[in-house]
């Protein structure tokens, strides 16, 4: 848990209550490691039977700290190197999603300062990092902006200099979890703030989960067949979470939209897979000790 990531804060969260969890359970010896950029050692010193992987964001949402593990020779949770690394660059993920059938927006890649120039959409349109989770450094540009968000030219700027530029779709926030190769319910969020934002994902009262989401049951089932089909399509292992849009004034199953999908998602009191395990009868001592149980090397 923790690391050095911007989402370092929520990962040490997610951290403390999946030890809490598991130690509730009375079958395992829980280890609390703040990843540092010794981690490595502290692993050979600690030589765990497998390890729990609730980083957020790099490095161990990208590969990264997979790929350790797997020279180490320990067992871990979530998804592999491939499946990671590809599913945290959302440009690529997003190549792959589409060419599985799986709907995506639209949109750009450019650089950050290229994208502070001028509307490269015709507003509202969205500013996105290409590796970051958390909507940490998301913009949703309205029509009454003259400009782009001139943040993105800040001399401190920290989250990688290519920036996705895609169509806003209004409408729905609705997602899906993928546990055991099954799909979860699909929540519907509404955000108390003006879009589904870190506030909004982490702060008590930040955001509203209608559980199950009040849409049409095409709608709700192709959410649950489009998570699973992504899931798959990445190569995943585990849990992750599957975001989409659902812009309802569209017909059917076609307003639909995959934003990304989650190989690390939270776990914190707040996060929506613990959410979704306890309505499908799992608590989370049982969803933490499956994720344990789970480990694996070669993912």
């Amino acid at each position: 848990m923790g690391g050095w990531s911007s989402e370092r804060e929520v990962s040490l969260r997610s951290g403390e209550a999946c030890a809490d969890a598991l130690e509730r359970t009375g079958k395992y010896k829980v280890s609390r490691v703040d990843v540092t950029r010794d981690i490595a050692f502290t692993l050979r010193e600690l030589k765990p039977d497998c390890a729990l992987n609730v980083l957020h964001g790099r490095p161990g949402e990208d590969g990264t700290l997979q790929g350790m593990l797997e020279i180490l020779g320990i067992p871990y949770s979530h998804s592999g190197v491939m499946a990671s690394s590809v599913a945290m660059q959302k440009d690529i993920a997003k190549t792959v999603l589409k060419a599985a059938g799986v709907p995506v927006p639209g949109g750009v890649v450019v650089s950050r300062l290229k994208a502070a120039k001028q509307h490269l959409l015709p507003p509202p349109y969205v500013i996105k990092p290409v590796a970051e989770g958390s909507s940490v450094g998301v913009f949703i540009v309205r029509e009454d902006h003259a400009h782009p968000p001139q943040e993105l030219t800040a001399s401190d700027w920290k989250l990688g200099d290519k920036v996705l530029v895609e169509p806003f779709i209004p409408g729905k926030e609705l997602t899906c979890a993928v546990v055991a190769d099954k799909p979860t319910a699909v929540i519907e969020i509404v955000s108390a703030t003006k879009f589904y934002d870190y506030e909004a994902k982490y702060a008590p009262g930040g955001s509203k989960h209608l559980l199950p989401a009040p849409v049409s049951a095409d709608v709700y089932e192709e959410c649950r067949r489009l998570a699973l089909e992504a899931h798959r399509a990445l190569g995943c292992r585990g849990v992750t979470r599957a975001d989409f849009r659902y812009d309802d004034s569209k017909p059917g199953i076609t307003g639909i939209a995959c934003l990304e999908v989650n190989t690390q998602p939270g776990m914190t009191e707040t996060s929506l897979v613990p959410e979704l395990a306890a309505y499908a009868g799992m608590s989370f001592e049982a969803l933490v000790s499956w994720m344990v149980e789970d480990a694996s090397l070669e993912r």
